[in-house]
Order: structure tokens, then sequence, then C-alpha cells
């Protein structure tokens, strides 16, 4: 997975952000599977997750998780110390920065690969400093425009994640005459200004953003056309894992079904995505969805190559 490892930028670095004091070489990626689509496990170092509630919110209890899921066969972890649920209150840059980067640090000890789920630059730097190798910004630069400056300093790989508002306005945004189109043009107007901040093309992933500022239908549209996503050139991750529309799908005499029983629902969603070449699925249970993806990747032969090249 070396085309992971981005090429430098051409722009210049115009983020206030200190120097990062270690660099992402490609030799972090070299062990990711090419044959199949990528697992990422999901790790919510918060009090308030929607799926485990706090759960995992102190870091002893965190790592263990974490290791867990990457003893299990996990590709790569995403850790986070904001919850990114609707409604969800924000969380400060230094307070996240205590919850994650001694997660992070003992992860990347043990050998896993650690994404950083934050929309705040600074938190972005410190988990790169701590060992990981991925920014997952579930804002699409709209909460911290520096953080493209930090994504081409570092040339770390880049999660662009689409999403109108914040956790408390985006359920009143879900408005579009065809969500498919709009989600990637809107994808398209923020990849500018990363291109503009002298990342490049290959550090770029793509992410929906099923269930921030989308209804149910509008999830589901998404999924059925990944294509589009796709035909903008960069790899593309699904994230559906134990989310609303799953537990509205699986309501039972008028009762959605809550966060854990929407596993066997998550798995089938990874299996689709993986059939249809996503790069890689963000799930809180890794052990189906591994499951999935290799089964996937038997079925067609010759997608795995896609998915995992972009």
């Amino acid at each position: 997975m070396d085309s992971l490892a981005a090429a430098p930028g051409t722009g210049p670095a115009t983020s206030p952000l200190p120097v990062l004091r270690k660099s992402r070489p490609a030799a972090q990626f070299k062990d990711l599977p090419t044959d199949r689509t990528l697992v990422m496990g999901i790790l919510n170092v918060t009090p308030d997750s929607f799926s485990d509630g706090g759960k995992h919110a102190t870091a002893d209890t965190a790592i263990a998780a974490g290791l867990r899921m990457f003893y299990a066969g996990a590709d790569i972890i995403d850790v986070g110390g904001e919850s990114t649920r609707p409604g969800a209150a924000e969380v400060g840059a230094e307070e996240e920065q205590q919850r994650v980067v001694p997660v992070i640090q003992a992860l990347v000890k043990a050998g896993a690969l650690v994404s950083i789920d934050t929309t705040h630059a600074a938190t972005a730097a410190a988990a790169l400093d701590a060992g990981a190798a991925i920014i997952n910004d579930v804002s699409g630069l709209s909460m911290e425009p520096e953080m493209a400056g930090l994504v081409a300093r570092s040339k770390a790989p880049y999660i662009l994640t689409h999403r109108r508002g914040n956790a408390v306005t985006m359920d009143s945004l879900a408005e579009y005459g065809n969500v498919a189109d709009e989600v990637a043009a809107e994808l398209a107007g923020v990849r500018e200004k990363l291109y503009a901040a002298g990342v490049a093309p290959e550090q770029i992933i793509l992410d929906p953003g099923l269930g921030f500022s989308k209804n149910e239908e509008q999830n589901w549209e998404l999924l059925q056309r990944l294509d589009v996503l796709q035909a903008m050139g960069h790899k593309v991750l699904v994230a559906a894992s134990r989310k609303r529309f799953l537990g509205s799908l699986l309501t039972v005499a008028g009762k959605a079904a809550p966060p854990a029983e929407r596993d066997a629902a998550t798995a089938a969603v990874t299996a689709i995505s993986a059939y249809r070449g996503a790069w890689a699925v963000r799930v809180h249970d890794v052990g189906p969805s591994l499951d999935a993806v290799k089964t996937a990747a038997r079925m067609i032969p010759a997608l795995p190559a896609a998915a995992g090249h972009g």
C-alpha cells in the first residue's frame, strides 16, 4: 500500500502549527493487504459515544480495546477523542489530546497502524507526532481550514468527509436534489482547497459522510452510488457502522434496533461496499467485517486491486 504515502506537496506551508518531529514514511503502509478492502476499527476515547456509551473513556480501557481490534485483524485503528454524533458537545483540542495521545502511543508501539479522528489541526499534529499515520477529519476542513496546511506538510493520507454544518446543525441541512452528485460536487470544492495548500491527489481519501447531514433514504442512495465518488479518482472509505439508518431498517414492533444490535447489518453493508470497490470500511466490530471483505474479495478476484490502489 505504498501509494498511501503521499508525494510532497507543491504549495507553501502556511499553517502556524509547529514542524512535525516525525516523518510518515511509506514503510508504515507496506504491510497493508492489497488484495481486499481494508478494515478500519473505530476506537472512541470519549464518555459520550453513541455506540458504546463511554465504555473506552479511559486510556487503559481504550488501549485494551484497541489491542483487541489489532489482534483481531484490524488493518487500521481510528482513534477519536470527541464524539461526532448529532448533537454532541464540542471538546477542546487540549482535552482531546489528553485523551488520544497516550492511546495512540501504546497502539503504535504494539505495531498498529493508527489514524486520528479529529477536526482540530493541533490534535492532528500531536497525533502524528505520537505515531499516527492518517488524518480522519469529519468536518471536511469546515472547522479549521489550517488543517490543509498540516496535511500538505505532513504528507499524511487525509480522509475528506462530506458534512454540512456541525454536530448540532447538520440534521437540519439534509436538503438535496441529487444527493450523490451534490456530495461529489461539494467534496470536489473542498478538494480544491487541499490542492491549493499543496496536498497531493494521492493523499486524499473520500468519505461520503453517511449520517452526516443526510436522512435515511439519502444514506442508502449514497451507498448505491459509490461509483460517483470513485469517479473522482480517489480511494473511498465507507463508514456506516451502527448508524441510525441501520437501526431504522431493523425496526421491530415500532422500535429501532439499538446500536449494539446493528453489527450484522453493518457487516452486510461492508460486504456490499467491498464488492463495489471501497478502499476501506470503518467499523466497530472488526471480526465480521473482516470476514465480509475477505468473502467479497474471493467472489470477485479482479476487485481487490481496484479497491487497494484507488
